[in-house]
């Protein structure tokens, strides 16, 4: 049996992430992680992850916070040898590879900008796809509550597609053609590429990817539009993280 700890059990998408685990016939949640202690069945809730990790032996941390602490949270559990699950996006490159640097030797960060199947495909499809467009956009669509702008998908997205296509950099209009006060209409540039944020009610996490040529575009698209779209994703990375060390990015990484 792993033995899953989940930081944020109380949140919408850790409580998928119990629910998950918790019908999984190798793996058992042994507790949470909540500073707002919210009440779980079945396991003890700690306010945090020191606590936590003092009181229980966890094989994997599970973390789907937020921005502003899932790098704390991570600095407690891997020099303990223990391994992490992370789908809480906003931490850059560098702040991972730090991380990741500081744990015990054979701990592992996977690090997963999506966990959905779905998200991995759209992103393999568009690096595919950016040698042969000039040009390239994304657009993420989010629920209201979202703590970060753009998602770490978008993000992850535009990096691929910049890596796919260098040298060439994208030939549409840029920023120049931004009308005074209306900054920002073209959208972040994330490696040249413009990555444009929408926050709604409605949403759980969808994403366009609208590449253009002389006559012709190409869209790209996947919605998610439950949350138990990730479970499987999660679940692949609770059962794979072990058999890894130092530093793993996207669910691709353990899709045979």
């Amino acid at each position: 049996m792993i033995n899953v700890a989940v930081a944020g059990c109380g949140g919408r998408m850790g409580t998928a992430v119990v629910d998950a685990v918790s019908a999984a016939d190798d793996m058992a949640v042994v507790c949470g992680i909540d500073p707002h202690g919210s009440a779980c069945a079945g396991f003890p809730v700690f306010a945090t992850v020191a606590e936590a990790l003092d009181a229980v032996d966890a094989d994997v941390l599970v973390d789907f916070t937020q921005p502003a602490v899932v790098a704390g949270n991570l600095a407690e559990a891997l020099p303990r040898g223990v391994d992490c699950v992370v789908g809480t996006t906003g931490l850059p490159t560098e702040t991972l590879e730090a991380l990741a640097s500081d744990a015990a030797a054979g701990a592992a960060l996977f690090y997963a900008p999506n966990f959905t199947t779905g998200a991995v495909l759209m992103m393999e499809f568009a690096k595919a796809a950016a040698p042969y467009f000039p040009e390239a956009e994304v657009i993420e669509f989010h629920h209201c509550n979202k703590k970060d702008a753009p998602s770490g998908t978008a993000v992850r997205t535009a990096q691929l597609i910049a890596e796919a296509r260098s040298p060439r950099v994208s030939e549409a209009p840029g920023r120049e053609t931004e009308m005074p006060g209306a900054e920002g209409a073209r959208g972040a540039l994330v490696d040249g590429v413009p990555v444009h944020a929408v926050r709604s009610m409605g949403y759980v996490a969808s994403q366009e990817v609208i590449f253009g040529s002389l006559g012709q575009t190409l869209t790209l698209r996947h919605d998610s539009w439950d949350r138990t779209s990730y479970m499987p994703g999660v679940l692949l990375g609770i059962r794979s993280v072990g058999e890894r060390e130092g530093l793993i990015v996207g669910l691709e990484t353990f899709m045979d």
